[in-house]
């Protein structure tokens, strides 16, 4: 991680121009996540009114060396009422990706959200072409659970996805 100290925390209003940033420059979202234009006031409202944190998800912002350079998200998903568990995805500014940033950024999120939720399982969803994610996701333990065929539609064509899960009483990575 090149000295880089990988922390979460909860979104300050400082942070939303980054996560705004996202919304409207696409080559800042990089090729698998720009779905087109989107409000980038979506982010600030959301804040305002719950601080961007819920029992039924969240965002939180990815600090390195103390600056703000993506979010994880996590939004709850399952079969029944009873039944929950999560879905997490990550979003990072592109000169902090391909150093380590976003995968041990995504570990603290799946250990906080085991530590603070019952729910058995944490999954994540990323495009088939998107083999530094998927390296990513198999360094944490993640389990390639399969393929979702034309699952995300992005740039005028349906995209398949590969799903990945955790389950709380996975062996360690």
């Amino acid at each position: 991680m090149n000295g880089d100290s990988v922390t979460l925390r909860p979104v300050r209003e400082d942070d939303l121009p980054v996560l705004e940033a996202f919304l409207v420059e696409p080559e800042l979202a990089g090729p698998f996540q720009w779905f087109g234009w989107a409000d980038p006031a979506r982010f600030r409202r959301r804040w305002a009114e719950d601080g961007m944190l819920t029992p039924d998800g969240g965002h939180l912002t990815v600090a390195a060396g103390g600056a703000p350079v993506g979010f994880v998200a996590w939004h709850k998903t399952g079969v029944t009422r009873a039944a929950y568990y999560w879905n997490m995805g990550i979003q990072l500014l592109p000169d902090v990706r391909g150093r380590g940033i976003g995968t041990e950024a995504q570990r603290l999120l799946v250990r906080y959200l085991f530590a603070h939720t019952t729910a058995p399982r944490v999954e994540a969803d990323t495009d088939i072409a998107n083999l530094a994610e998927q390296r990513a996701l198999e360094k944490l333990g993640f389990t390639r659970e399969g393929v979702l065929r034309s699952a995300a539609f992005r740039d005028g064509h349906w995209r398949d996805l590969v799903r990945y899960a955790i389950l709380r009483d996975d062996p360690p990575a």
